[in-house]
């Protein structure tokens, strides 16, 4: 991820994850972990797609939690963040 989202970073990478579609946990963990990390790293570019709720329900859930838990997201963030849960 960390070769993805600094240096050689290209929005379409966010597309290509967020464009899966399973329904094997480990496969939305993935996707929840490389959102979270993102959102991290690319907050402008990542922000989006957690606002368009471009994921499964859990999976975008769970990526708001890992990125709520960092500490490379500041309080603002995650206060937005808490916002954008789906119900």
């Amino acid at each position: 991820m960390r070769y993805f989202l600094d240096e050689a970073f290209r929005p379409e990478y966010l597309e290509w994850v967020a464009s899966i579609k399973s329904e094997e946990y480990y496969i939305r963990m993935m996707q929840a972990w490389f959102f979270a990390t993102a959102l991290a790293k690319q907050w402008d570019a990542t922000l989006p797609y957690i606002q368009q709720q471009r994921m499964e329900k859990e999976t975008h859930n769970k990526t708001i939690q890992k990125a709520v838990e960092s500490f490379r997201i500041a309080d603002e963030q995650k206060a937005l963040l808490k916002t954008l849960r789906v119900k």
